[in-house]
């Protein structure tokens, strides 16, 4: 792997005195997608709020392009380059679809999601509705297309394919190779294995917030994952 863009070092951090995820190690360089992969409940979506600086980290190590972050805020952590969707809340309910995709953009113009309208078609056709009032999978979408839009050189994505029907599914991991072949780094937390096999370069496999298995995806049997992914 080239010099990652984001690292992270025996990170280990919860919620007040309850430590959820215990001494986590991993890396993403331009141009790949790391794929968080467990059960619900293992600490995934905590180790991304740990990374993004919703959380602290009680001890542990964040970088960003070899930059430490972990005193960052995480409007910081946006302006230094990462671009986060959580798993809960992914959109701003009392705001219409346009603003939405619009507001982090300092012109407001929608023609730069152009492709994505061709791929998404059904957000186009909602732009003057509230976002609120969408289904929980058109949330995703609307999410998903905000978070690349930004054009950012991270990109954190927290069950992106939750409620997706198949067919958005499918022009999600497209959307994502086109960013990967211009750069950008992924860090994508899923239990879709389906989903993760199209997109994954390298697994990070938790259990009970720690990482059962870590590497490429050419070198991580299915079957092994699977022996993680249920009861």
């Amino acid at each position: 792997m080239s010099a990652p863009r984001l690292a992270f070092a025996n990170v280990t951090g919860g919620y007040g005195s309850t430590v959820i995820v215990r001494d986590l190690n991993g890396a993403v360089a331009a141009g790949e997608v790391l794929c968080v992969l467990g059960r619900n409940g293992v600490g995934k979506s905590t180790l991304m709020k740990l990374l993004c600086g919703y959380l602290p980290c009680r001890s542990g190590h964040v970088l960003l392009d070899g930059r430490p972050i972990d005193g960052f805020e995480p409007s910081a952590r946006r302006r230094a380059g990462l671009t986060y969707c959580p798993q809960e809340r992914p959109v701003f309910d009392d705001l219409s679809v346009r603003d939405n995709l619009s507001l982090m953009h300092a012109a407001r113009q929608l023609g730069p999601l152009r492709p994505y309208f061709e791929r998404f078609p059904i957000l186009e056709r909602r732009l003057g509705q509230h976002a609120g009032t969408l289904s929980g999978g058109e949330k995703k979408v609307l999410s998903f297309v905000r978070g690349l839009a930004e054009d950012q050189p991270l990109v954190l994505l927290d069950e992106p394919s939750e409620g997706v029907q198949w067919e958005n599914i499918l022009h999600m991991a497209e959307c994502i190779a086109a960013k990967k072949a211009a750069g950008t780094a992924f860090l994508v937390v899923e239990q879709n294995l389906a989903f993760a096999e199209r997109i994954a370069d390298r697994y990070l496999v938790m259990d009970q917030g720690r990482a059962m298995l870590e590497g490429s995806r050419a070198d991580i049997d299915r079957g092994r994952i699977l022996g993680h992914l249920h009861v």
